[in-house]
């Protein structure tokens, strides 16, 4: 790939602002006013106006934002004054609820939703994200003969191209806001089986790193949907037929608003001050499999996009195209003509008489193509969880060595029940690593399960790459052609990997459109929220104190922005103080494994001050090097800046950490295995062969008196740490599984990031081995290179 990329704009006015307002930008930003012209008094002293003081404002933030139960605070709740400052004087950023209600065969159902509009303005022209706004799409190129895209936002993207250009002939300076819904019903209680339907939105004109970002606050609760199950239909086709017109009937109430605005236009002003004429088009929508066929209208079983045969969706080489859209919609506008004409002209179609579906008016929507693929449902709950069912597996899960990236399943996998993404994600880190060497019954070659596994695993995590070439897609197709050679069971859920590649070249990358982000809003917007009710027409108090939590987060913003030097950004890598302040060298030969720690420093000494020596004068040197103390600080854990995969540093990413400490007794009086850390270290030579596997054993700094008196002058790290080699790295990895195998101990050189190691069990994994000594058990062993996305990206 080539260090320059190459951008290409679709040029003209497109998404060109059509006038910028001069006003006093800084001083009455469009997003401090509320929705009836209320403004922030900035001529006030206090910054923490409309509250008295820094306590005030900060009571205030506590009982609103932390989910307080009706009484657990309700003392404080009734002090005269408090909810009347959030009312009356904090403006609103985003709009109200509007309840609305529906009757089905004499039964009253409430919809909560937000004007769609609004909500789409309240993003577009928030000042916190004036300055990442994205108004025209892009073509980027990783090379200068323009020959090889590059995908990873939605502007990347053939679908925002496509769309513009058609755009372009009726409204030249169109600025597009792809909108982004996304709905899932979720429980709300671990009891009494209460539900709520709540349904999401953002716009993609914001760049997917800060959407990603629950705490940015980028999408919008839009409404609730009802819950009801219609009970009182006792036909149960006619009931399933009704939730489905009930669904259908409650999006276009909630969307209706979406074809004027995407079809004319209507103008935004975005948090800069610039008006820009936005057409806000429903470019994706995220759920799961279910819920899809509930707005394609095809049946359960088939797949909701394409017309592939039934039969066929776990073949790959099966053809198939996309539903013909507008044959779809000529069949449905046949709801007010005889129902049996009705009836067959949608079976023709291959959906089911839905009346009026939500989508039928929205401009520029291909419902059929805006379904995205699922990487939470779909791969981790819908594959990966078919992929394991095994004693042996089992018992190789108790025996994985300890890493901070790592869950160890003590009990195993096979019996989990109610298993969560986050846990199908642990249990991709490591199992092809469970299956290498074993004995398969019948003493069947295990190639053709570790190239399936290997298949699976591969495409699963080049999916989740937040950037992807040309090439890469080929290796996506490349995993998946090698898991359908090498499986031997039919899945009909296979057939949506087929569609992962056209999604990336018409959506960008999949960390645009998962679920996983959903599913985090269900506890802020959702579970938080009925937490706080008495949960007696819940869904009334919900809204209530979700607009309230809104002010004051939007008026949390304002305070920073006032008070800029409230905000600090914090980075290190290792703790301010040590974890044990003085043990003796002794102790840390003995306790921490080092029998050779000594001699290792007196070798990094000479290797600072006199690096021209070599051979015996080396040696000699070593021998006269005074250590001129007998205790040293110890630290206990090194921490690392999260890097995704292109290497880029987010402190927001949950950091990596190595873990080095003796064992200890816990309060029963126990005795704890000490975890000590494997990681890379980097040699400076570049490449695969420019890392080195090693183990730390303790982390140290030397006092400053000591550090003077060893090395004078020269600059010397302030923490150190005490390693042991692995060997290194052969040419290539293993040619079945691609790891690369390293045998025990050989030494490594400075600290690069996290490894994991699984052991090689062999056909039988020795029941001697526990997690805590299997690396000095195993001679050998495989450097895992699922343990996360970034270790994938750096060892693959």
């Amino acid at each position: 790939m080539s260090n320059e990329v190459t951008d290409v704009y679709l040029l003209d006015e497109t998404g060109q602002p059509i006038s910028a307002q001069t006003s006093k930008l800084f001083i009455t930003v469009p997003s401090l006013q509320g929705p009836q012209g209320k403004q922030l008094d900035n001529s006030s002293t206090n910054p923490w106006a409309p509250f008295t003081s820094r306590l005030d404002y900060e009571v205030a933030c506590w009982a609103k934002l932390h989910g307080l139960g009706s009484t657990t605070f309700s003392d404080l709740l009734k002090i005269k004054g408090l909810n009347k400052i959030i009312d009356t004087k904090l403006p609103l950023q985003r709009p109200h609820f509007h309840r609305q209600e529906i009757v089905i065969a004499g039964e009253v159902y409430d919809i909560f939703f937000r004007d769609v509009l609004e909500c789409v303005k309240a993003l577009f022209s928030d000042p916190d994200f004036a300055k990442y706004l994205v108004f025209v799409p892009k073509c980027h190129y990783s090379n200068p003969d323009k020959t090889k895209w590059l995908y990873h936002d939605l502007h990347t993207g053939t679908w925002w191209w496509n769309t513009q250009k058609s755009l372009k002939e009726r409204a030249p300076s169109a600025t597009i806001i792809p909108v982004l819904l996304s709905t899932n019903k979720t429980q709300v209680t671990m009891f009494r089986n209460k539900s709520a339907y709540p349904i999401y939105m953002t716009i993609s004109n914001i760049p997917k790193e800060i959407r990603r970002k629950p705490s940015r606050r980028t999408k919008v609760l839009l409404g609730y949907l009802p819950t009801t199950k219609l009970d009182h239909i006792s036909n149960l086709a006619a009931c399933h037929q009704t939730l489905a017109n009930l669904f259908h009937a409650c999006m276009h109430e909630i969307l209706h608003l979406l074809k004027d605005a995407g079809s004319h236009g209507v103008n935004m002003t975005s948090g800069g001050g610039v008006v820009h004429c936005g057409h806000p088009l429903v470019a994706c929508y995220i759920r799961d499999y279910l819920e899809q066929t509930l707005i394609s209208g095809t049946k359960t079983g088939e797949c909701p996009g394409c017309d592939i045969p039934r039969g066929s969706l776990g073949s790959p080489d099966e053809p198939c195209t996309f539903y013909h859209l507008k044959n779809i919609l000529d069949a449905l506008a046949l709801v007010n003509e005889d129902p049996l004409q009705f009836t067959k002209a949608c079976a023709t179609v291959c959906v089911k008489p839905l009346c009026h579906p939500f989508w039928e008016d929205l401009p520029y929507c291909n419902i059929y193509c805006a379904l995205m693929p699922n990487v939470l449902h779909q791969l981790y709950q819908g594959l990966i969880k078919s992929a394991y069912s095994t004693t042996e597996i089992d018992a190789r899960c108790k025996w994985l060595p300890p890493n901070h990236n790592i869950w160890l399943f003590m009990k195993g996998i096979s019996s989990l029940s109610c298993v969560s993404g986050t846990e199908h994600d642990q249990i991709c880190c490591f199992l092809l690593g469970r299956v290498v060497d074993m004995h398969l019954p019948g003493s069947v070659s295990p190639a053709r399960l570790i190239h399936a596994v290997c298949g699976l695993l591969d495409f699963l995590y080049l999916t989740q790459y937040p950037c992807l070439l040309e090439e890469t897609l080929e290796l996506i197709d490349d995993a998946l052609t090698r898991f359908h050679n090498n499986k031997a069971i039919f899945l009909p859920k296979l057939h949506s990997l087929c569609h992962y590649v056209y999604m990336v070249q018409h959506f960008g990358t999949t960390d645009n459109y998962t679920t996983a982000y959903t599913e985090h809003l269900h506890i802020d917007l959702t579970k938080d929220a009925y937490c706080t009710t008495n949960h007696k027409d819940e869904y009334f108090q919900m809204t209530i104190w979700l607009e309230w939590k809104e002010k004051m987060l939007y008026h949390n913003n304002y305070i920073i922005w006032a008070l800029p030097n409230m905000s600090y950004l914090w980075e290190f890598k290792i703790s301010k103080h040590p974890s044990v302040g003085t043990v003796p060298l002794q102790t840390i030969e003995y306790t921490y494994s080092t029998m050779f720690f000594q001699a290792a420093l007196a070798r990094f000494v000479i290797q600072n001050m006199q690096p021209q020596l070599c051979g015996w004068q080396f040696d000699e040197a070593i021998h006269n090097v005074i250590i001129p103390f007998r205790t040293l600080a110890v630290f206990h854990k090194i921490c690392f800046n999260g890097v995704d995969s292109l290497g880029h540093r987010d402190e927001s990413i949950t950091v990596d950490a190595i873990h080095v400490q003796p064992q200890w007794k816990d309060q029963q009086g126990c005795t704890v295995p000490g975890p000590f850390g494997t990681a890379l270290v980097n040699l400076g030579e570049g490449g695969k062969m420019g890392v080195e596997g090693m183990q730390v054993w303790v982390i140290f700094t030397i006092p400053p008196t000591a550090r003077n008196l060893m090395f004078g002058v020269t600059e010397v790290p302030l923490h150190l740490a005490y390693i042991e080699w692995f060997s290194p790295f052969p040419a290539s990895p293993e040619c079945n599984h691609g790891m690369y195998k390293i045998s025990h101990i050989v030494p490594v050189s400075n600290i690069w990031c996290l490894i994991h190691l699984i052991p090689k069990f062999g056909a039988i994994a020795p029941h001697d081995w526990t997690s805590s000594n299997v690396l000095e058990c195993c001679s050998t062993s495989y450097v895992n290179c699922f343990s996360d996305h970034h270790a994938y990206s750096t060892i693959f």
